[in-house]
């Protein structure tokens, strides 16, 4: 019998991500969808041929659905996804998790609850050249990783959201939250704990507004670029930047400097992955592009949590995963707010 799927919130990241790779397999039924805006709604039901479901609410409570895309607003995720898990739904969550660290304790203790799988769609984690990379890391050939750079950068969400102006959610403090940190930075920051298979100590940083602005001209209301200085538990320290006034081509570019040589990702256009060996041997591997907003590609996170569904769990990105980048972007904020150095809280 096919799964059968429900997606809250009809924006540019379930149009051009979760309702076509859905929609791809032969083991997936998309039911029904609901967004606030019910244009949002009918556009993507006439686009994909599925329903309209009148209220949140009764899609997340619908029988006839088992798992839920939560791709609503950054600060209605605690709120749909603890729903949908308390309704019995398995669910993929949208980064970032949730607004708080605290809030996302409290989805993962409704999903233990509920005995339901809680995945977070941090997708780079599943990008060809992440996997390849943490794969030679695991091998020991080059060694430990001694410091690294990371950077996540593009023109803004005002050019990828539905609204494609400045109207966008993103730039609203109530709805987004964090800005670029919640936006483009998380995915960073699980990126590394991914690949170093480490976690975060503590964090130097600074987030600010350097050019984006509401339509009235003021400065919007959360940061557009984040700086941060990192280290992490394995004794590892790094930056990591991600700006939403990178007036150019994308960057999502990370580069780990190991004991015996380096590995750089997704900087070469032609080759997303290039080792650089102690010695002068330079390897060069073509193994799939990124994905990026002006260029979409199947970004392997529905797959995952369709196929994490079949055999019974657990989620491949869990939300312990999740509350564990909400720690470090909350360090990071306190970090700018005081000027100091600030330790990342696990629990």
């Amino acid at each position: 019998m096919k799964l059968r799927i429900g997606i809250v919130g009809c924006g540019s990241i379930s149009e051009f991500r979760h309702f076509p790779e859905y929609l791809q397999r032969s083991d997936v039924e998309v039911v029904s969808c609901y967004d606030s805006n019910r244009t949002r709604s009918e556009k993507m039901a006439q686009l994909f041929g599925v329903k309209v479901a009148p209220s949140m609410e009764e899609l997340v409570q619908n029988p006839a659905i088992d798992a839920i895309s939560d791709c609503s607003p950054n600060h209605q995720h605690s709120v749909v996804t603890t729903m949908a898990l308390q309704h019995g739904k398995h669910v993929l969550c949208e980064k970032p998790m949730a607004l708080t660290a605290e809030l996302c304790r409290a989805m993962n203790a409704t999903a233990d609850k509920a005995g339901k799988l809680l995945m977070i769609a941090h997708n780079q984690r599943l990008a060809p050249a992440h996997v390849k990379a943490k794969a030679i890391i695991q091998s020991g050939e080059l060694g430990r990783v001694l410091s690294f750079r990371t950077t996540f950068g593009h023109k803004g969400p005002e050019y990828w959201s539905e609204e494609k102006s400045n109207k966008t959610w993103f730039f609203s403090q109530s709805s987004s939250g964090f800005g670029v940190a919640g936006d483009i930075a998380i995915h960073k920051i699980d990126l590394l704990r991914y690949l170093l298979g480490d976690e975060f100590v503590d964090v130097q940083a600074t987030v600010f507004v350097a050019d984006k602005k509401n339509p009235d001209g003021s400065p919007i209301a959360v940061p557009d670029n984040l700086v941060s200085i990192v280290r992490m538990k394995g004794g590892s320290y790094g930056t990591l930047t991600a700006s939403w006034t990178y007036y150019g081509p994308e960057d999502n570019s990370t580069v780990l400097y190991c004991e015996k040589g380096i590995m750089t990702i997704y900087q070469d256009p032609e080759f997303q992955l290039r080792v650089s060996k102690f010695g002068g041997e330079d390897v060069y591997f073509k193994i799939g592009e990124i994905q990026t907003n002006d260029k979409q590609s199947n970004s392997g996170i529905v797959d995952a949590f369709v196929e994490a569904i079949h055999r019974g769990g657990p989620a491949p990105i869990s939300g312990v995963d999740g509350l564990r980048g909400i720690e470090v972007v909350e360090a990071i904020f306190e970090s700018s707010k005081t000027g100091r150095r600030v330790a990342v809280g696990h629990s």
